[in-house]
């Protein structure tokens, strides 16, 4: 592969991970979408207002896709951030058994790799002010700053000190769930969000506990201290099957307390429960194919609570 090439920033931006940042952005505009929708039947009841389409797209589309280019942005850096950081690290080493990485392979060289996450960085941080201004909502400001730091931290301090879970949850949770919601429809904080919030959290988790399950020896040589290199193999299998289920209690939860079909969310338990059962006889570059399993069912858990959501 020619070095630094487009093909080689396309690889290194790892696009099967951005459904992971789409997930919890789903559901926080599905649960905004409610409301949008309540507000312009109450104006057609009141003043007779027509179509419905113009206020959908003036109050809805726009922060929406803004908010989703901002996740995809910040996804993108994290993977950009994590491949140089391990590399310099000493991390990535031959014996490395999840997917190439970019700096490791030579597809592109470290001073390119630090120019590409500063652009990154920036353009997040424009698509951020975007979305700050959109509604005068200045207090984004602290939010936005913190996800950029989570993005750096993540890689350059929590994951070698085993708190890396804690970041998955609330910025693939609770963070882009509720503030999602909170841009578009500038509505209250309430206990299903939060529960949404959480329980899309604890689904993307699992994508966290796969891999340092996979690298769980390589990761004890290298000094990267996980959970599961501190916890055992054990605890990592219990902990991926645990984060499914209470997952799919939060979901439901969270829709039974909205009077939505609750119900729709076994159908990522089902999937969960079945990838834990190969993950359970799997090990090494095997467990490959549960990660692209699981980054399958992050999405299917956002799409079935978005869509339970807006169904009813």
């Amino acid at each position: 592969m020619k070095t630094n090439s487009i093909t080689a920033w396309f690889l290194a931006s790892r696009p099967k991970t951005l459904t992971g940042a789409a997930a919890p952005v789903l559901v926080g505009g599905a649960m905004a979408w409610i409301d949008c929708f309540s507000r312009m039947r109450m104006d057609l009841m009141h003043n007779m207002l027509h179509p419905y389409s113009a206020k959908v797209n003036a109050g809805f589309w726009m922060p929406f896709a803004l908010c989703l280019l901002f996740a995809f942005l910040m996804q993108i850096d994290a993977n950009l951030v994590n491949d140089y950081f391990d590399f310099k690290k000493g991390t990535d080493r031959e014996d490395r058994l999840g997917p190439e990485r970019a700096c490791a392979q030579g597809w592109i060289t470290p001073g390119a790799m630090k120019i590409g996450i500063g652009v990154c960085t920036v353009l997040a941080c424009l698509v951020g002010c975007v979305i700050m201004l959109w509604h005068l909502q200045y207090e984004l400001l602290v939010v936005g700053i913190a996800c950029v730091i989570g993005c750096f931290i993540y890689t350059t301090k929590f994951s070698y000190l085993g708190l890396g879970d804690i970041l998955v949850l609330v910025f693939f949770g609770i963070v882009p769930v509720g503030f999602t919601y909170y841009v578009i429809s500038n509505g209250q904080w309430t206990l299903p969000l939060t529960l949404a919030g959480l329980g899309m959290g604890l689904a993307t988790d699992n994508l966290l506990i796969v891999n340092n399950y996979r690298d769980r020896h390589q990761d004890a040589i290298s000094g990267k201290n996980t959970i599961i290199v501190r916890m055992g193999g054990t605890f990592g299998l219990r902990a991926y099957l645990w984060c499914g289920i209470i997952a799919t209690i939060l979901g439901m939860t969270a829709l039974y307390m909205m009077d939505k079909p609750y119900w729709f969310m076994l159908g990522y338990l089902l999937l969960n429960i079945m990838t834990w059962y190969k993950m359970c006889h799997l090990d090494g570059k095997a467990l490959n194919g549960v990660l692209g399993k699981t980054a399958r069912n992050i999405f299917l858990y956002g799409l079935l609570l978005a869509g339970a959501m807006v169904a009813a």
